[in-house]
């Protein structure tokens, strides 16, 4: 009898449908024929549910923030979202930047490029982008500057490229610019022209460092509060080479072939505080420093200093307005340090701030 029963549940079993998981909307939907307080949803209203922010794939996206660098990208993403403030590209394969590439980002404030093979920007690539503030470019191909880029651009960095030659069209009408980096291009003074950042007018930071200029470039901004132009081939310094930098705080000169600085070079800079001329070719202090009014820190360390005199770096009134200096370094010179009189830097804040040493001959 127990058996007969078993056999037939077994079999009222293998009758029945198989096993179907409901989800939530499964019980909203029943058929009003078969209940009387069933909901019954329209198949179209599921498209009319608004659809989330859009990503591209495989980027990440937080907010207005779009980041895809590192992932092997051969062209810019065709889907980035109109409203994106900044957008990260770098260490990428884009060769290329085409004419759309951003036509709908009006309102990107950042864009970062750095270390892909770009070697081509399309002329009107940049111009969509009238609130862009910084463009970062270095480490590309680029053999010349961007054509019409956005003139609310506040910082432009676009070091380690293959530019030779920088032209005043380069920065026209950007007036807006702070920073600027131009280092490790292949450039020569010639290939600077006297007037290219004459439309700078806000610049207060120039960097051009490591590349073939033979002289200071001609027709700096006023503005220019530090110039960092290290690691080039200038042999000498003149009075007009930094005329009307009247607010450079800061001068880079190290690593270049400098072995004099003309008398009155000095006057044309009068609110300098750092100067750096060391791993030059310098045989003397350079004239000025002790009438200087603000200067403070000097490195003149890996020159060919022979003599070192007690007003090469002070004035000779105790009275006399001068800042105190917080370091001044005369290492690696052929100056005997011993032979250098005390008196030399009674105007220098603390002792630990002068640096000297024995020279060693290469």
């Amino acid at each position: 009898m127990r058996s007969a029963c078993l056999c037939l549940l077994l079999v009222t079993a293998c009758w029945a449908l198989p096993f179907r998981q409901s989800g939530f909307l499964d019980f909203m939907m029943e058929d009003e024929a078969g209940s009387g307080d069933g909901v019954k949803i329209p198949e179209d209203s599921f498209l009319d549910m608004p659809v989330g922010p859009r990503c591209p794939f495989r980027c990440q996206c937080h907010l207005r923030v779009i980041q895809c660098s590192d992932l092997g990208l051969t062209s810019v993403p065709g889907d980035i979202p109109a409203d994106t403030t900044l957008l990260d590209l770098q260490n990428n394969k884009i060769s290329e930047i085409k004419e759309d590439d951003f036509k709908n980002l009006k309102g990107l404030h950042a864009l970062i490029l750095v270390n892909n093979i770009i070697s081509v920007i399309h002329a009107k690539a940049l111009s969509p982008m009238t609130k862009l503030q910084r463009l970062y470019l270095s480490k590309n191909k680029l053999k010349d500057m961007p054509a019409n880029m956005p003139k609310s651009l506040q910082e432009l960095r676009i070091h380690e490229n293959d530019i030779t030659k920088i032209k005043k069209a380069s920065f026209q009408g950007m007036a807006n610019v702070i920073v600027m980096e131009l280092g490790s291009n292949p450039l020569k003074s010639a290939g600077i022209e006297a007037s290219a950042f004459s439309d700078l007018k806000r610049v207060s930071y120039i960097r051009i460092a490591d590349t073939n200029i033979t002289e200071i470039p001609k027709g700096l901004p006023s503005s220019l509060s530090e110039l960092h132009l290290d690691g080039n081939k200038i042999s000498k310094l003149t009075p007009g080479s930094l005329q009307g930098l009247k607010h450079l705080a800061k001068l880079g000169l190290s690593f270049n072939e400098i072995s004099s600085v003309e008398n009155g070079t000095l006057t044309n800079v009068p609110h300098l505080r750092e100067l750096h001329l060391d791993n030059n070719a310098l045989t003397s202090v350079p004239s000025g420093l002790s009438e200087h009014k603000y200067i403070q820190v000097v490195y003149l360390h890996a020159n060919k200093i022979a003599a070192v005199g007690t007003g090469d770096f002070c004035p000779p009134g105790l009275n006399s307005k001068k800042a105190m200096y917080s370091g001044i370094s005369l290492f690696s010179n052929p100056v005997p340090y011993w032979e250098i009189q005390p008196i030399t830097f009674r105007c220098v804040f603390d002792r630990s701030a002068i640096q000297l040493g024995n020279y060693r001959k290469k």
